[in-house]
């Protein structure tokens, strides 16, 4: 885990100075600016066509019996307004600018509360506010605020993966959390965190703990880990568990820290927990972290088997010419199905057969067995590179994910659902190990984790950590955009084989 100080990366290392951090790194008020930017054409563009659309010129708004102002200026009002609940909201804080759904909610929460504070006061005041402009301006905000930010932030990412946009990070610990931790935030590169140091309070160096970033022990009090974080332009210290500081030592680090406008993080050993199912409650100056259970409510339910019915049948009548295209270039392949019918396990356990467009040779499960040899993971998920058994038409729709449209049908029938974790075979069920059951406590789904983080690529204790996690996380807001993540997954096609 040990490297000297030299081996830090000279990316990383440029930075500002005390005074500099004190300002804030230049992205770090520049990159709201841009976002502020995006969200003022945004809703300008959304007011202004609204109140063309609508009224196809210049248009008052009255009190009773009484011009009073034009609409122009009411979509200016209406904009600023706008703006500045986006502000109140917290959705330009530079913590969630460029990674994960907070950004996208809280623009949602603050479009909806200003539109529902605009209701009761045009209510109460008795202004004539039409109807069909606010129909309009709400719904094409909403979807040019969201492009805006999209298109933000995979500017921002991109950036991100270059080494800019980051913040300077030492991780504090024991060797183990460290180690943890450091794989996590390298492996997201998008999030905005660099760990450039470490340190390990209480232990002594050991060479198989090697990490490749610059790592000390020599760090036995408060005032020595100020000065080591002084020493390395850090931004912000985040402290796992296993370091061997007394709860008065980390109290007063954070006052050390805010002084320097230096960020303070604390990261709990707790793994694949989403944010909803975290409380926090003082209680004796102790700030004690409950985990709620995850429990798929019969509302939420009800909610998510109504829009998977909604979804999956506008969907099957929207593509069903795609679906007569395919189906009549998989029977002119070799004259064989159609479909292709499979049994595999769904909610609580149960089997049901799942539907998919035909991609392999009629008789593809007699030769599998010779073929596993070529395969990776085997002994639960049979996947290989450049399958001989796929055919020319079937190498496509599996690279595009056309041959999983039929699963449309079986989420109308309620046997999966738009969403999930991925629905497995028979014989992979009987491998699993105990824990691994937890799937089926939600219904499997077309699309999920697994699908847009890497499919066929990941290995078979990543993808069943991705489906736990959604088990365990669930909610609509992240169905969405899972959706959303799983078309530019398709298009990309990576992992898909």
């Amino acid at each position: 885990m040990f490297s000297s100080p030299g081996d830090e990366s000279p990316a990383l290392r440029t930075g500002s100075t005390a005074r500099g951090r004190l300002l804030g790194r230049p992205w770090e008020r520049g990159l709201p600016l841009l976002v502020f930017i995006v969200d003022v054409v945004a809703v300008l563009l959304a007011t202004f066509v609204s109140a063309q659309l609508r009224f196809g010129g210049p248009r008052r708004i009255t009190l009773p019996g009484t011009e009073v102002i034009d609409y122009s200026v009411i979509s200016l009002a209406l904009s600023a307004a706008w703006v500045l609940a986006l502000s109140i909201q917290g959705s330009r804080d530079i913590r969630i600018l460029g990674v994960g759904s907070e950004e996208y909610k809280r623009v949602l929460q603050g479009t909806l509360y200003l539109f529902g504070t605009v209701a009761i006061l045009a209510y109460a005041a008795g202004l004539e506010v039409a109807r069909g402009y606010v129909g309009l301006a709400l719904p094409l905000g909403v979807l040019l605020l969201l492009l805006g930010r999209f298109l933000v932030r995979g500017w921002v990412a991109r950036q991100r993966h270059l080494g800019r946009f980051r913040r300077r990070l030492l991780l504090v610990g024991g060797p183990k959390a460290v180690r943890h931790i450091f794989q996590a935030l390298d492996s997201e590169a998008g999030a905005g965190y660099a760990p450039v140091a470490a340190a390990l309070p209480g232990y002594r160096a050991r060479e198989e703990d090697f990490l490749p970033i610059p790592v000390t022990t020599d760090v036995a009090t408060v005032e020595e880990l100020v000065a080591h974080v002084e020493h390395r332009d850090i931004e912000a210290v985040v402290i796992t568990s296993g370091h061997t500081l007394v709860p008065a030592d980390v109290r007063r680090l954070g006052w050390e820290l805010q002084e320097r406008e230096i960020s303070l993080i604390m990261a709990p050993a707790l793994v694949d927990v989403a944010g909803p199912r975290l409380h926090t409650q003082p209680l004796a100056g102790l700030p004690l972290i409950h985990l709620s259970t995850p429990r798929l409510s019969e509302g939420k339910a009800f909610a998510k088997r109504a829009f998977d019915v909604i979804a999956s049948g506008l969907g099957l009548i929207a593509i069903s010419p795609l679906l007569i295209a395919v189906a009549i270039a998989v029977k002119a392949t070799d004259h064989g199905p159609v479909l292709f019918r499979q049994e595999r396990i769904g909610l609580g356990g149960k089997p049901f057969t799942m539907l998919k467009f035909r991609s392999m040779v009629v008789n593809a499960e007699e030769i599998k067995q010779r073929l596993v040899s070529d395969g990776g993971d085997a002994d639960v998920l049979f996947k290989m590179k450049d399958d001989p058994r796929i055919t020319k038409v079937g190498k496509f729709i599996r690279r595009t994910s056309i041959d999983e449209l039929p699963q449309l049908v079986n989420v109308l029938r309620g046997d999966m659902s738009l969403v999930g974790p991925r629905p497995h075979l028979p014989h992979e069920v009987e491998a699993y190990e105990q824990h691994v059951h937890r799937r089926f406590l939600v219904q499997p789904g077309i699309t999920g984790l697994w699908q847009v983080s890497g499919r066929s690529d990941l290995s078979w204790e990543e993808a069943v950590r991705l489906d736990l996690y959604y088990v365990e996380n669930w909610s609509i807001l992240g169905d969405l955009v899972i959706l959303g993540r799983t078309v530019k997954a398709v298009t990309a096609a990576d992992g898909a084989y």
